[in-house]
């Protein structure tokens, strides 16, 4: 029997062939689209029924890389000298707040993380969280969150070797007894995976450790790879090779493996990683806030390297940041034509679960996959929303304000607009309760 029936709606599927279909329905069964498209004719009534007239059905946004504990450093009023560029950023920031978070900040980041995902449209993300003093089951303190606001999330624990390698070690060890963890419980919406901080920040006896471990679990794992100069200078200096030539030596370089940012690698660094098959996460918001560059993302479409849409722990909202990918690129190349609307919607939908091998289950709508679905109300649309125009709404107009419904495995855990898995006065409160100590920590605010 149909659980779900969503009808009358504008489907955008991106499915192989990108169909779009008026009037379409979809029919959701046991969490998995069972039926889609024109007419669907059932032989029982549904459970439940919405309809979806005058408004935009599609996949959910898929996150190819986050930090949610960023949450809790948004607006901080930090009292230090401004930072000059992304290595004092990471000194005078990421790294204080690396040291001073707890494994109860973490919980109360992630619920307003997810809160924030549902409200917006996200239903998928990759976390890694990076928390010296907090490491010892922290894991699973964000599983907790996110499990509680019915999403989808790949979570890791971030290694770094910048204080002693034996933290580094620790820090991959967390991440594998939460993957052998997960894997025993068969958990379905909370998995786990391996991240390394840098290759700036890390041996490559650590890096051939991660390469072992995510072959040994068959998971992902992913690195900041290029985000900033250091990175290249740091490596040319120790190693004297380019941080994507070191990774490919190390053995990490492979289809498994996802590259967060690639800002500064040339041309034989996208053969590398192209040769590979490996894969990137795409930061273009926090790119501009943390002033590193562009990446060449044109010329990694151009080459067919999967590129997904992340935020980096700054923006939550999808929109926003499919919105600053479609301009950036036109903006940097002086050149309209280079990127187009249904390919910034790829990397945050079907590209991005590539990059975590989820394609064959969320990205698209199509019967078999699971039913991560979004409706979304373009009722401000000055314009006609109709299907030669609804790709271009959904990248000019829309924001994540008017997603409306999220469906996640067939659960509605929003509804017009109202959370049903969160209280979200509350997350609100233990997110404002946390950011208080810490901040209060870091020297912005008096205790």
């Amino acid at each position: 029997m149909v659980d779900l029936l969503i009808k009358n709606g504008l489907i955008v599927t991106m499915d192989k062939d990108r169909r779009i279909i008026p009037d379409g329905s979809i029919a959701v069964e046991n969490g998995r689209v069972v039926e889609i498209g024109r007419n669907i004719k059932l032989k029982e009534k549904p459970e439940e029924t919405i309809d979806a007239k005058g408004k935009i059905i599609m996949p959910g946004l898929i996150c190819s890389h986050t930090h949610l504990c960023s949450m809790l450093l948004r607006a901080i009023p930090l009292k230090i000298e401004p930072p000059a560029d992304f290595s004092q950023i990471i000194q005078r920031v990421r790294w204080p707040m690396d040291e001073a978070i707890t494994r109860d900040d973490a919980y109360a980041s992630a619920i307003i993380a997810c809160l924030e995902f549902i409200k917006t449209g996200t239903t998928f993300f990759a976390d890694t969280f990076s928390g010296a003093n907090a490491m010892t089951g922290v894991l699973d303190r964000i599983a907790t969150a996110v499990e509680q606001a019915g999403i989808r999330g790949l979570i890791s624990f971030e290694a770094t070797e910048r204080r002693t390698h034996a933290e580094g070690a620790r820090g991959v060890r967390e991440s594998e007894r939460f993957i052998k963890k997960v894997k025993k419980a068969r958990s379905t919406k909370v998995k786990g995976m391996f991240s390394i901080h840098s290759s700036f920040t890390v041996s490559d006896e650590l890096l051939r450790y991660v390469r072992e471990l995510a072959s040994r679990y068959k998971v992902p794992a992913t690195i900041h790879t290029s985000e900033g100069l250091a990175d290249v200078y740091l490596n040319y200096e120790r190693f004297g090779k380019r941080t994507v030539e070191r990774l490919r030596d190390a053995g990490l370089l492979a289809a498994d493996v996802v590259l967060a940012n690639c800002v500064n690698v040339n041309d034989d660094e996208l053969a590398m990683i192209k040769r590979a098959n490996a894969k990137v996460a795409h930061n273009p918001m926090s790119n501009m806030l943390n002033a590193v560059g562009v990446a060449p993302v044109v010329k990694m479409i151009a080459m067919g390297i999967p590129v997904g849409l992340g935020n980096d722990g700054y923006v939550f909202d999808g929109f926003e940041n499919i919105r600053a990918a479609f301009l950036l690129h036109k903006v940097y190349h002086r050149d309209p034509r280079v990127i187009s609307p249904v390919e910034v919607l790829e990397m945050a939908t079907i590209k991005g679960a590539e990059l975590y091998g989820v394609e064959n289950e969320l990205g698209s709508l199509e019967p078999g996959k699971l039913a991560d679905i979004l409706i979304v109300n373009p009722s401000t649309a000055p314009t006609l929303v109709r299907p030669e125009s609804v790709l271009g709404h959904l990248v000019n107009t829309v924001s994540g304000r008017d997603v409306e419904n999220v469906i996640v495995g067939g659960r509605v855990v929003m509804r017009d607009h109202k959370i049903l898995t969160l209280d979200e006065h509350e997350a609100v409160k233990v997110a404002r309760k946390s950011a208080e100590k810490l901040w209060q920590k870091l020297g912005a605010i008096g205790r």
